[in-house]
């Protein structure tokens, strides 16, 4: 069983930056990749990045590639999303989740997500 627990999202303006948290718990968690993924009203939830704990495999989505970056922080059992450069088409519900490292760009085969946080870029 895997805990996930999103933070930092908010309301920001169009070019600021933002760094959400996936704080990470449970018995087998270090067995999962983790990644970042978000959805908008009236749209497929969306891969972002991913990453296994030992760091030996990171991956984005080409819609974030270059923008954003995933990282964790092992001691803190901690996933982050950095996101610069925001712009509105940002704005959605980011979630974090932790499934199989192959099939993480597949949203629909991810094990265990957590409850999102709220992004909203204004222009």
């Amino acid at each position: 069983q895997v805990q996930l627990v999103e933070s930092g999202g908010g309301l920001v303006t169009t070019g600021d930056s933002l760094r959400l948290s996936c704080k990470v718990s449970g018995r087998a968690f270090s067995r999962f990749a983790m990644g970042w993924f978000r959805q908008a009203p009236g749209k497929e939830r969306e891969f972002l990045a991913s990453l296994t704990w030992d760091g030996s495999d990171t991956r984005y989505g080409d819609s974030v590639k270059g923008r954003f970056a995933i990282s964790r922080d092992s001691a803190k059992t901690t996933v982050y999303l950095q996101m610069n450069s925001l712009i509105p088409e940002d704005t959605a519900i980011y979630y974090c989740g932790a499934g199989s490292p192959l099939r993480m760009a597949v949203p629909r085969t991810v094990a265990y997500w957590g409850q999102g946080t709220q992004v909203t870029v204004s222009s």
